[in-house]
C-alpha cells in the first residue's frame, strides 16, 4: 500500500534530485539519535512496543481478547443492516463450525473472491480460526487469472458471489455463493448453504493449536518486479500489524477508539482494506461502515448518515471527495469527518492542497506499507509543530529502515535519496514456491528491499519520490506488466510486447502496451489488442493504449528496458 509524493518523469530529473539532496545532508557530528551513520539504520522515533510472546496465539483469539467499549462492529452502508460486537464472535464460530462439518481442517486453503460486505470479515476470520489458510482475490478477476492463482496450491473450498458459482466450480473445488445481504433470524430461509453455515452450532467449532508462525493468508503481489507472486503472511505478521499499525495509531488521539466510525470503501481483498476493516479495527471496538462497491453519491450519503469520522482511501476517491465538497449543492456537509488517510498509490501535491482547502478542519495523512510487510511501514503524524502532508509519515514502532544507494550499496543519511529497505515483525515468510524471488527480496538479516526510492527529512519524516519496481498502480490496484505481457504474447499476430505505465490524472497510472506485429498481423489495430487483453483479465488490468513499434528495447540479457519505453511515452504524449 505504498504512497508517493510524486514520480519523476525520467532518470535525468531523478539524478538531479539525488545530487541536490546529497548536498544538503547533515554534518558527521549532527546526525539525529534515530539514525546511525555506522550501520545506516533508521529507527522509529516512537517508543518500542511489546508484542504478544505466546507462540500459540492466532489472529482470531488476539482480536477477541482485546477489551473495548465498542457496540456496533459492521454496518452495511446501503441497507443499514448491522452486526454488533456481541454477535460477531458467535457468527464467526458458527461459520467455523459449519465449515468444519464440511470437512475443512487445519492447513487447507480457502479461496475468497468477494467484494466488500459485512460478511467478508466473518468468512475470513472463521477460516483462520480453523487453522486453514485464506487466499483472497479481486472478484473482477477472470477465470484464467483465478485458475493461475489456484494452481499454486490445492484449493479446498471457494467463496464468491452467487452469480459466479457455476463459473468458479469449473476449477474443480466446491464453491459457496455469498449474497450481498442475508437474514440471520430464526425465521430466515435455510435453503442456501451460506445461511446453513452461519447458523451452525457455534459450540461445535474446533479450537486447534495455531502457532504465530503458521501461515494465515496468501496475498498476491507483484513485489519489486516481475509477475504476481503469492506473499505468505503468518498469524504473527498480522498480530504485529494490529499492534503496531492500528492500535498504536489509535493511541495518538484523544477520543476513545470505540467512538470512531470508519468508512470502508477500500477493497477488503487488498492488504490495505484487509489489515484495517477485516482485522485491525475490530480490536479497537470501532464501527466499520461497509460500502459494497464504490459510488461517489453513496460515499457522501454514508459519511453524513452514519457520522463517519475516519476515511481511509486512495487518490482517485480522494479526488472525488474533494470535488463533491467543493461543488456541494445537495446538502451533504460531511462535518463528522476528523481524519482522511490516503495510501496505495501516488497522491499529487495539487490534490493534497485542494483537499486541505476543501476540508480545513480534517487531519490529512498518508502512509506507506506493502503486502510483503503486512501493511506495516510508516504512518502520517501531524502536530501543531509538524504539518507534513506530503510525507508518508514516521516509521511505526519496532520498524527499522535503511536508505541504500541502489548502484553501489552505500548507506544514505537523512536528506539523501536511495532505495528503502525495511525490517519489521510484519515481514512476510516469503513468496510461495519461489525461493529465488524471496532471496532477492529479503536478505539474510531480514531486510526487505522495497524497490522504492525515498529520503528521510531532518525530523524523521519519510518521502517517497520514485520507484525502481515495475508494478503499475491503477487507481490503487497493482498491475504486474509481466502478466499483461504474457497475455499479449499469446496473440497469434504479436511477435513481441512490453507494458509500462503512463501517468493519468484520474487513475494515477494506466497500462500502455508496446507491440511488435508479425508479418501476418500487419492489419492488427489498437482496438484489436485492447479487446484481446480485456477478455482475459480483470477490468482494472486492461491495456488502455497501444503503440506499435518495430522492436522492444532490451538489455543484453533480454530484460525489457522500461525506462526507454517511458521516455518514448513522454515524447509521444
Amino acid at each position: 500500500m505504498a504512497t508517493f509524493l510524486r514520480s519523476y518523469q525520467n532518470s535525468e530529473e531523478l539524478e538531479t534530485n539525488i545530487y541536490r539532496n546529497s548536498k544538503s545532508h547533515f554534518s558527521e557530528t549532527s546526525y539525529p539519535s534515530w539514525y546511525s551513520p555506522e550501520t545506516g539504520i533508521y529507527r522509529s522515533k516512537h517508543s518500542s512496543v511489546t508484542l504478544p510472546s505466546d507462540p500459540f496465539l492466532d489472529i482470531v483469539s488476539f482480536i477477541f481478547s482485546q477489551k473495548h467499549n465498542g457496540f456496533t462492529a459492521l454496518i452495511d452502508s446501503v441497507s443499514g443492516f448491522s452486526i454488533s460486537y456481541s454477535q460477531l464472535l458467535p457468527l464467526i464460530k458458527s461459520m467455523a463450525s459449519g465449515l468444519h462439518q464440511m470437512g475443512l481442517s487445519q492447513g487447507d486453503v480457502v479461496l475468497i473472491s468477494l467484494p466488500n460486505s459485512i460478511y467478508f470479515p466473518i468468512i475470513f476470520l472463521s477460516v483462520l480460526s480453523l487453522g486453514a489458510v485464506a487466499t483472497v482475490i479481486n472478484p473482477l478477476s477472470s477465470l484464467s487469472e483465478i485458475k493461475k492463482q489456484a494452481m499454486d496450491f490445492k484449493v479446498t473450498l471457494g467463496f464468491c458471489l452467487p452469480e459466479k458459482v457455476d463459473e468458479l466450480s469449473e476449477l474443480g473445488f466446491p464453491v459457496i455463493g455469498v449474497p450481498s445481504l442475508m437474514s440471520h433470524s430464526r425465521g430466515s430461509d435455510y435453503s442456501s448453504l451460506i445461511n446453513k453455515l452461519m447458523t451452525s452450532d457455534p459450540n461445535l467449532a474446533p479450537r486447534p493449536n495455531i502457532n504465530q508462525q503458521d501461515t494465515a493468508a496468501i496475498l498476491y503481489s507483484s513485489g519489486t518486479t516481475g509477475a504476481c507472486k503469492g506473499t505468505v503472511l503468518t498469524h504473527g505478521n498480522f498480530i504485529a500489524m494490529m499492534v503496531l499499525f492500528v492500535r498504536f495509531e489509535a493511541s495518538q488521539y484523544q477520543e476513545l477508539p470505540s467512538e470512531n466510525v470508519y468508512l470502508a470503501s477500500v477493497p477488503m481483498f487488498h492488504v490495505y482494506g484487509l489489515s484495517l476493516f477485516v482485522m485491525g479495527l475490530l480490536t479497537l471496538g470501532a464501527t466499520v461502515v461497509v460500502m459494497r462497491r464504490y459510488d461517489p453519491d453513496e460515499m457522501v450519503r454514508a459519511i453524513d448518515r452514519y457520522g463517519v469520522t475516519h476515511f481511509p482511501t486512495v487518490p482517485p476517491v480522494l479526488m472525488a471527495l474533494t470535488k463533491r465538497k467543493k461543488d456541494a449543492t445537495d446538502g451533504c456537509s460531511m462535518r463528522s469527518l476528523k481524519q482522511v488517510s490516503c495510501g496505495a498509490a501516488p497522491v499529487p501535491k495539487e490534490l493534497i492542497q485542494d483537499f486541505i482547502q476543501a476540508f480545513p478542519n480534517v487531519d490529512f495523512i498518508q502512509g506507506y506499507g506493502m503486502t510483503e510487510s503486512a501493511a506495516i511501514g510508516t504512518r502520517g503524524y501531524n502536530t501543531e509543530k509538524f504539518q507534513r502532508h506530503s510525507s508518508v509519515g514516521l516509521l511505526a514502532p519496532n520498524v527499522e529502515a535503511k536508505v541504500v544507494d541502489w548502484i553501489n550499496g552505500s548507506f544514505s543519511p537523512p536528506g539523501c535519496t536511495g532505495e528503502l529497505w525495511l525490517r519489521s515483525p510484519g515481514t512476510m515468510k516469503g513468496y510461495l514456491n519461489n525461493d529465488e524471488a524471496t532471496k532477492s527480496t529479503i536478505d539474510k538479516e531480514g531486510w526487505l528491499r522495497t524497490g522504492d526510492i525515498v529520503y528521510f527529512d531532518q525530523d524523521g519524516y519519510l518521502y517517497v519520490i520514485d520507484r525502481l519496481k515495475e508494478v503499475i498502480k491503477y487507481k490503487g490496484f497493482q498491475i504486474a506488466p509481466a502478466d499483461l505481457e504474457s497475455v499479449l504474447m499469446s496473440h497469434p499476430h504479436i511477435l513481441d510486447a512490453a507494458v509500462t505505465a503512463a501517468r493519468d490524472e484520474e487513475a494515477g497510472e494506466i497500462p500502455v502496451a508496446f507491440v511488435v506485429r508479425t508479418t501476418e498481423g500487419s492489419r492488427l489495430c489498437e482496438a484489436d489488442v485492447i479487446d484481446f487483453v480485456a477478455k482475459q483479465v480483470a477490468p482494472y488490468k486492461k491495456v488502455r493504449k497501444v503503440n506499435f513499434v518495430s522492436s522492444i528495447p532490451r538489455s543484453p540479457g533480454g530484460k525489457i528496458l522500461r525506462r526507454q519505453l517511458k521516455k518514448c511515452l513522454i515524447s509521444r504524449f
